[in-house]
């Protein structure tokens, strides 16, 4: 078979990742250094890791490949520092300890490979008082301020599914991290330690609206705000037929090309009469509601009024541009996004399905020279 980062195109090609197998934002942190070409293997735990779903449909783990190790039982952590030894990453998802305690923490792991870059991916950090406490995304956000950005005025927070915080404050961050870090080892030989606190991403993808707050620019409050639905020409509107219709015509001529495909030149407020945004939104929201999801896409297509219509995940990869982009792909049956950024001389694709847990034992003990991997695990 053919070995992921041996032949194959993409930017980490011949980087090699150890995952420690955990939840969310670490398995796809590890899912887009795979994409990039990496040969990432899993270090899946008898039993899995605990996350309800059939690993052939996890696609989380496609680009991966599977070895299934007890870190519990005797010689568990030296099969993992054996991988580690050869590695370039290592990434663990555990609450801080953890590692140290199953004898594969970055002090282990940097004695046998200094070169290695050792990403920690946690809720609350690596330090703080709430460092060992449980958590997941939604707790997370909540203190960083981001989930309370969120949602209409009056109303309870929205939920932003777990996108906001796992994967843009967590996995993408711990990703920057390690790719910084590995930058950092080639250029001088010295691993280091990356800790990605999903606090810490959610609260620095705030930046510019801290900015915006500290000069008055920003309300402290849902709703009431340019790009948090307070402004009537930057929200989502229903259609007759109970779809949506996302506005964003922030600029004074795209505002003014909104306002002419809807047919209210003559009858909407000036746009910078904020007294009067309530009649503005009022307009709009009865306007929208003359016509279907569909219609009203039709109306805006081709246009600079920078509207387009709610999709649902089962109806986005149908759309036209992204169908002609390629944004997303078929693989082994399960539509899914395809791998991004685009890269022009090292292209990137989905080579193999979700690793199923311990299935590539054989081969990594071989192509990483790990023999110990295919012998039980022993004192």
């Amino acid at each position: 078979m053919a070995v992921p980062g041996k032949g194959v195109n993409g930017p980490l090609a011949g980087v090699r990742v150890v995952e420690l197998a955990g939840i969310g934002p670490g398995p796809f942190a590890a899912m887009l250094l795979a994409d990039l070409g990496a040969d990432v293997v899993r270090v899946d735990r008898p039993g899995g890791a605990g996350l309800a779903i059939d690993p052939a449909y996890d696609v989380t783990n496609r680009n991966k490949r599977s070895v299934v190790i007890d870190l519990k039982a005797p010689g568990g952590a030296a099969q993992v520092l054996d991988l580690a030894e050869r590695a370039d990453v290592l990434i663990e998802g555990y609450r801080p300890g953890v590692a140290e305690r199953l004898g594969v923490g970055p002090e282990e792991c940097h004695a046998r490979n200094p070169r290695l870059v050792y990403g920690r991916m946690t809720g609350w950090g690596q330090e703080g008082p709430l460092a060992p406490r449980a958590g997941h995304d939604i707790a997370y956000i909540a203190i960083t301020g981001t989930l309370g950005m969120i949602g209409d005025e009056g109303e309870p927070p929205a939920i932003p599914a777990n996108l906001l915080g796992d994967y843009a404050g967590g996995s993408l961050y711990l990703v920057v991290g390690v790719l910084a870090a590995l930058t950092h080892a080639r250029a001088g030989g010295e691993g280091q330690v990356v800790d990605a606190a999903i606090v810490d991403g959610a609260s620095h993808l705030s930046a510019m609206i801290h900015g915006m707050l500290a000069a008055g620019g920003w309300q402290d409050r849902r709703g009431a705000n340019l790009l948090d639905g307070g402004c009537p020409f930057y929200g989502t509107y229903e259609t007759s037929d109970g779809g949506h219709m996302a506005v964003g015509a922030l600029e004074q001529q795209f505002y003014d090309e909104f306002i002419a495909l809807l047919d209210l030149t003559e009858a909407a407020p000036a746009r910078k009469d904020l007294a009067r945004w309530g009649d503005l939104r009022e307009a709009v929201t009865a306007r929208f509601k003359e016509r279907t999801r569909e219609e009203w896409t039709a109306v805006f297509e081709g246009s600079d009024a920078c509207v387009a219509p709610v999709l649902s995940l089962r109806e986005a990869p149908t759309h036209p541009h992204l169908a002609a982009r390629g944004t997303f792909t078929d693989h082994g049956g399960i539509t899914q996004p395809a791998p991004a950024p685009r890269f022009s001389a090292t292209p990137t694709r989905v080579r193999t399905g979700p690793a199923r847990p311990g299935a590539d034992t054989a081969d990594v003990a071989r192509d990483w020279d790990v023999p110990a991997l295919t012998r039980p695990t022993t004192p």
